[in-house]
Order: C-alpha cells, then structure tokens, then sequence
C-alpha cells in the first residue's frame, strides 16, 4: 500500500509537469511540437540540417512525415518517430529530439532501427530492398560522457576494426554540449542554438529560427498545440483518478479506515464508503 501511495505521488508530480507545458509562444526548437512543424513543413531546411548532422549530401527529400506511427503486429510495441524522412536515393531518415537524459536511448536506438527495417520490408519482396537507413537524435545532454558534439555508430568486426559489415544501418547522436573544435562554423552555431543562444542570421541555425518565429505565428498550428494540451491533461487526469481508485481499494482490503483512505487519496469520504459497498457486494 505505502508503495503505491508513494507511485501516487510520482504520479501527481509528473502529472504537474505535464500541465505546466509551455504556452503556444514560448515553443522553442527543441520542443516536439514545434521541431516536427518546422521540420516537415520546410523540406529545403530539413534536407539541410540532415546534410548538417549527418555530414553528408542529400540530392533531394521526397517525403516527411511528423510523429510517424509503426505497427508490425497487435501485440508488439509501437513506435512513434518525431520526423521520418525518405529522399530520393534509396535512404531513410529518422530524426528524434531528445532534451532529457535517457539510460535506454542506445536500446530504444536498436528497437527504432529494427521497426523501420520491418516496415520497409513489408513494401518489398526481398530484403535487399531494405534502404540505408540513418537514426538521429539530437541530444540536449551528452548521452555518452566522452565530451564529442557527434558520435557515428556503424556495425563493424570485432576482431578486424577496419571491416565493416555493411549494412547500411547507422546510428547518429549528436551532443549540444560537446566539444566543437573542428566543427564547421554551421555546426557551431547550431549546437549554440539548441542550448538557447543567439543564431547567426545567416547560418542554418539562424534560418531555422526565422521558420520558429514564423510558426508562432501559425494560428491553426497554434488551435492544434493547445486541443493536444487539453487531451493531454484529460488522459492525466483519468490516469491519476485510476491510481488513486486503485490505492483506496487496496487499502480498504486491508481495512484502513475510510477517513484515513479519503485523506491519503485525496477523496471524498462518500466515495470510499461507495467503494467499499461495490466490493463488498463482489466478493
């Protein structure tokens, strides 16, 4: 009982957080709404920050998709891609921002390859139709504590460092914090924009700040963030009612009285008697 009261309280701390999101205006970059709404909607800019992080050359984006969905089965786990982008080369995309630290990100990092790999391989008819495929996160901590502004991870022989096994999945981090020294000046100035500083007007930095401005903007995409804050604080909400329901039926087989019940789960004691009734009459 004392652990799901102390989970209670967890809970409602969370659920505080959540309902003190951001206003509309105050969106940043590295916020989830804002970075899949500049991103997807101007494919020049996302084709450039790829070409940016990834350091290399993108001919063209053919198509992006925010908050892109993966089911393979009922009964496996999901995933939810921040922005999902295929270019018209044969190579895909997955660019997640990450602002808090996070011990499973290299796991979560396999899990997303492996969802996009089964996804790709459902539209073709064998698996040499898989595409190369790149999974970026953009991180506002170093995810690996060696001070790089980027870390490249490619699968190669244990035994033979220099062989690489080929298979076209490659995995990117990149640290806000990290050390810059022979970062290009475009690099520079965006990991100086992540943690908040000024962007040179005319870096990339400085041009993705032009397009956050623009969306502040936005009046639908505005009437949208706030629906999804609404529903976002209707599902805490029935979570946090669960909980507490949960907590106060435990306590009542246990026999805690209804007035200690009611002040340890924030009811009213009429409900705990009407709880207590509806488990009396099921057992």
């Amino acid at each position: 009982t004392f652990e799901r009261l102390n989970l209670l309280v967890v809970i409602e701390s969370e659920i505080d957080k959540q309902m003190k999101r951001k206003k509309y205006e105050e969106l940043t970059f590295t916020d989830d709404f804002m970075f899949c709404k500049v991103l997807v909607n101007n494919l020049e800019l996302c084709r450039l920050l790829l070409e940016l992080l990834l350091g290399i050359k993108i001919r063209k984006v053919g198509n992006v998709n925010k908050q892109k969905s993966i089911d393979i089965t009922a009964d496996a786990k999901s995933v939810r891609l921040d922005v999902y982008v295929e270019d018209t080369e044969e190579s895909v995309y997955d660019v997640e921002m990450q602002t808090s630290v996070s011990e499973n990100l290299p796991k979560r990092s396999r899990y997303y390859q492996g969802m996009i790999d089964l996804n790709l391989i459902e539209k073709g008819d064998d698996y040499t139709e898989l595409k190369k495929s790149y999974i970026v996160f953009i991180c506002m901590e170093d995810p690996f504590d060696r001070n790089l502004s980027v870390y490249t991870f490619e699968n190669r022989c244990k035994e033979a460092g220099d062989l690489r096994l080929g298979d076209e999945a490659i995995k990117v981090f990149i640290n806000a914090n990290g050390d810059t020294a022979g970062m290009s000046e475009d690099m520079r100035w965006f990991l100086k924009y992540l943690k908040g500083g000024y962007a040179e007007e005319d870096s990339l930095a400085g041009c993705i700040e032009k397009e956050v401005e623009k969306a502040r903007e936005h009046l639908e995409w505005r009437t949208e963030y706030m629906t999804l804050q609404m529903r976002y604080n209707e599902i805490a909400a029935e979570a946090r009612a669960e909980v507490r329901s949960e907590i106060a039926k435990e306590m009542l087989r246990n026999n805690v009285s209804i007035e200690v019940i009611a002040k340890c789960c924030n009811m009213s004691e009429e409900a705990i008697r009407k709880m207590a009734d509806e488990l009396r009459s099921v057992e």
